[in-house]
């Protein structure tokens, strides 16, 4: 079993920055990537950061937080951020983590399975 736990999430006013963590742990043969998507009311489910475990942690960031948006690693402790600065009341949505993670069976022959946490609120007041 599998378990991604995010926080950080909460209220800020714009211009305002939050950190966003999130943890994997459980029965993982290997990590592959980790990532942050976003949902806003009415909208659907966007991309919003992902970085890869290994294979020197590379990034890909939505167009829409580029530049104010980090994402980082530790891979040691399975666990990514998300550090949000120069916030909009746009980027108001509930944040999801993800974690693909490759059992031993599917290391090698298919894609890693995507295992979500269960979403932290991000509100930017105007």
């Amino acid at each position: 079993q599998v378990h991604v736990v995010e926080s950080g999430g909460g209220l800020v006013q714009t211009g305002g920055s939050l950190r966003l963590s999130c943890a994997a742990s459980g029965s993982i043969f290997r990590l592959n990537d980790m990532g942050w998507y976003r949902q806003a009311p009415g909208n659907q489910r966007e991309l919003v950061a992902s970085i890869a475990i290994a294979n020197g942690g590379s990034t890909n960031i939505a167009d829409s937080v580029k530049g104010r948006f980090t994402i980082s690693r530790d891979s040691a402790e399975n666990t990514v951020y998300l550090q949000m600065n120069t916030l909009k009341p746009e980027d108001t949505a509930v944040y999801y983590c993800y974690a693909g993670i490759y059992s031993v069976g599917t290391y090698g022959v298919g894609p890693p399975q995507r295992y979500w946490g269960q979403g932290t609120q991000v509100t930017v007041s105007s």
